[in-house]
């Protein structure tokens, strides 16, 4: 069949003219010298409709059908059809012209909505209005067959055959006016008894009156019969008396079209209606002023959606996307472009309104900005992620650093709208370091959604940074002093526990949780609660699955743990608690006898000979006995760790080794710096000294190295044995200076030995004390217990001396 028709319609193009359109398929139609066919134009394959008329096969009606040509040429009006070539040969006659349906179809289906089908008969209305009135004509043919829909679904009038200027007297309407098909049913009863010549006798726009008094009457019913004239079956009750006005009997007193349409424009009338108004005030919006424009907007936002789609795509959304571009339509006529594009096609989305929105992206109007920020969950689903990471994305960044805090607000929200048409890099990339920004912004509003939008896409975030980027930014939220900062950062941890492991749980999280519980907000207060029930949750159920123990069985390891393993019953108290303390030790002390060898010793190790004196002179350097002796028996490493000397805690002064030398295990030296390193994130900034940042974790804080203490001497008594050694070195130089004694006194007798002069005094000083013995009394250090990275220059304590 297709065939066919290309074959016929390759032979009709022979016989005359190029015509450059394609004919496709042949539409249905009431009674017509016409056959409707869907085309295609052949330049750009856009489609329209062609109108055929076979000269051999209805001669008798040519006059009619070359009427209509030269009307359609002749005739400019927005309500009438669009031509857009035409061609004449002696067999046939072509008219090429917008796509087109038949009203008629749509009047079957039943398909048109009353305000669909006021707005179609008002513009008929203004067309046969320009007929009569401007061009002095008769349609003569007004009926539902001569009315079309475009694409749009805008009603345009057609039908020209015997429209004629009531001027000239040779007109067609005079003579063919009843060959017209089916013309008999639309007569006015004038024309029925005395002929169409009596439009002359009567006022021209009667019979036009009379026929769309008709067309009113199938829009509702379907079908209209001359003895329906005049009834108001499925009629609107708003077009009654005005429509009874149009089927008078008498001509003369018959209501014309123009002053039907004047009477149902007034306010509050049949076609004073919100879709009227936008057809109307969308054609002049370009040129509209500021009032008259956000007038026609206001109206346009309080559409429903039973309007007909096709025009609002078609002939609304083009005019907003200028207004929104070129004619300071601004965010409000963007928001209704928006609410049409949702009923588009991806393709109709892509040809018309994504180039739009690209370049509304590099406006740099930060009202736009926030409209298009506002708007972009109606569109994200339609924008692939080659779009967004390659257009959109560049754009938004600058939103992240604008000086207006509601432009970083809203890119901030949007994040949570693009996150998953994000690329992997730029999420942990670029991404993260603006947020890492606007966790620090000045205002607290956005610091708060800034931990919001963590929490929510913490599951889009790498596996290897998560931890380290989530535990940094809750943690400086959770020190927030703006309340709702810190119930975010709570609120966000208890979402987001599965990420971290028991590790980090134990203890890097709880212990800046803690300090919440007792906030001075109740419902701080409360919430801390609930996350710290989240995550001793979790802790108890990973502590439940660990073994007892992860000491060797057997050996001196398991008499150890056995001699130390819990407080005695009787040790509950404080005084019980320090008394198990040293007796742990205590009861060692004879298996401890002897030089401490360092069994496997690895190559490039030093053995640390021993050094403690043979006697039980009180020459002991440094820390007390009690505290040293507490250290070793509590940081004994098993022994399967060979115990080497650690270089760099070299004159520490704490530790078990002589001048100052600490011994580790070899395999846990490293895995304890980086520890205490971890726990540089969640520095709170009291202390000296502060994590060093990482470089893949945009929230760590960054500091620069912290400066050395210097620690006031003072002497400090912790309970151990005297230090005779440094008081003779104090005395012997008091005595050099003079032989005077603290005070300003001689020395008792006795005291002083034989011999005389500050030689004298050197010598027997440096007879009695060790060589470890300092000239200056030996101080403790005060103790500064601080979380962040210890600088391991050597001049730290290791934390356990306290005790």
């Amino acid at each position: 069949m297709d065939f066919l028709k290309s074959a016929v319609a390759s032979a009709m193009a022979a016989k005359g003219p190029p015509f450059p359109y394609t004919f496709g398929d042949k539409v249905d139609l009431d009674p017509s010298i016409w056959t409707l066919y869907n085309g295609t134009r052949r330049e750009d394959g856009s489609d329209c409709s062609i109108f055929s008329f076979d000269i051999a096969a209805n001669r008798s009606s040519l006059p009619l059908a070359r009427n209509a040509l030269k009307k359609l040429r002749t005739l400019r009006h927005p309500g009438v059809i669009k031509v857009l070539d035409t061609v004449e040969s002696d067999s046939y006659i072509y008219i090429a012209t917008e796509r087109l349906v038949p009203l008629r179809w749509h009047v079957k289906r039943k398909s048109l909505s009353p305000e669909t089908a006021k707005w179609g008969l008002y513009s008929v209305a203004r067309t046969i209005k320009f007929i009569n009135d401007e061009a002095s004509s008769v349609h003569g043919s007004l009926k539902v067959a001569s009315v079309y829909t475009t694409e749009s679904g805008e009603w345009k009038l057609g039908g020209f055959e015997v429209l004629s200027n009531v001027k000239d007297d040779e007109a067609v309407i005079y003579t063919y006016g009843s060959l017209v098909p089916d013309s008999g049913r639309y007569t006015p009863p004038e024309l029925a008894k005395s002929g169409w010549d009596a439009i002359k006798r009567s006022p021209h726009a009667a019979v036009d009156a009379w026929d769309f008094a008709a067309l009113i009457f199938e829009v509702f019913n379907g079908n209209f019969a001359s003895d329906q004239a005049g009834q108001t079956k499925n009629i609107p009750p708003s077009f009654h008396s005005t429509y009874k006005r149009l089927t008078n009997a008498n001509p003369k007193a018959r209501l014309t079209v123009a002053h039907f349409l004047e009477q149902g424009r007034r306010h509050g009338s049949f076609f004073d209606t919100p879709l009227i108004k936008l057809t109307d005030g969308v054609e002049n919006l370009g040129v509209t002023t500021e009032e008259e424009r956000d007038a026609f907007l206001d109206d346009l936002e309080q559409l429903t959606d039973d309007f007909p789609e096709d025009f609002f795509k078609m002939k609304v959304l083009p005019e907003l996307l200028k207004s929104v571009e070129f004619g300071g339509g601004g965010p409000k006529a963007f928001g209704l472009v928006i609410k049409i594009s949702t009923k588009l096609s991806n393709e109709d989305f892509d040809a018309k309104v994504l180039p739009v929105v690209l370049r509304l992206f590099g406006n740099p109007d930060r009202a736009i900005r926030v409209c298009l920020l506002d708007n972009l969950p109606h569109m994200i689903d339609r924008l692939s992620q080659k779009v967004v990471n390659d257009k959109i994305w560049p754009q938004i960044v600058s939103g992240f650093t604008d000086i207006a805090p509601v432009v970083r607000e809203q890119t901030l929200k949007s994040v949570l709208v693009i996150i998953t048409k994000l690329s992997d890099r730029t999420i942990n990339g670029e991404l993260l370091k603006y947020l890492a920004k606007t966790a620090n912004d000045e205002q607290p509003g956005i610091r708060t959604n800034t931990t919001i939008c963590l929490g929510k896409i913490a599951k889009h975030l790498g596996t290897g940074s998560r931890a380290k980027v989530l535990t940094a930014a809750f943690g400086r939220s959770l020190r927030d002093p703006f309340v709702h900062a810190r119930n975010a950062a709570l609120m966000a941890l208890s979402v987001t526990s599965e990420y971290f492991t028991d590790e980090d749980c134990a203890c890097r999280l709880i212990p800046v949780i803690s300090p919440l519980l007792i906030d001075k907000e109740k419902p701080i207060r409360d919430q801390a609660l609930k996350t710290m029930d989240v995550y001793m949750q979790k802790i108890r159920k990973a502590a439940a699955g660990m073994p007892d123990s992860a000491l060797p069985a057997d050996g001196a390891g398991a008499g150890a743990v056995a001699r130390m393993g819990a407080p005695q019953p009787e040790a509950s108290g404080g005084a019980g608690w320090a008394g198990w303390a040293i007796s742990s030790f205590t009861n060692k002390l004879s298996a401890a006898a002897g030089e401490i060898t360092a069994s496997g010793s690895a190559a490039g190790t030093e053995t640390v000979p021993p050094k403690r004196p043979a006697t039980a002179t009180p020459t002991t350097t440094s820390t007390s006995s009690a505290s040293a002796l507490h250290r070793q028996a509590v940081k004994s490493p098993p022994p399967s760790a060979p115990l080497t000397r650690n270089p760099s805690s070299a004159g520490a002064g704490s530790g078990f080794g002589a001048g100052g030398e600490t011994f580790f295990p070899e395999d846990d030296a490293d895995e304890d710096a980086d520890a205490w390193g971890d726990m540089g994130d969640m520095d709170d900034g009291d202390d000296d000294g502060t994590a060093a940042a990482n470089d893949d974790n945009p929230f760590a804080e960054k500091s620069t190295p912290p400066k050395k203490k210097t620690v006031e001497s003072k002497p400090f008594d912790d309970g151990s044995e005297p230090d005779f050694a440094g008081w003779l070195a104090q005395q012997a130089e008091k005595k050099k200076a003079g032989g005077i004694g603290a005070g300003g006194k001689a020395l008792p007798k006795g005291l002083a030995k034989s011999g005389s002069g500050a030689g004298a005094a050197a010598s027997t000083v440096k007879k009695t004390a060790t060589p470890a013995v300092k000239k200056t009394p030996i101080v403790a250090k005060k103790k500064v217990i601080d979380t962040g990275v210890k600088d391991d220059g050597g001049d730290g304590d290791d934390g356990w001396g306290g005790w």
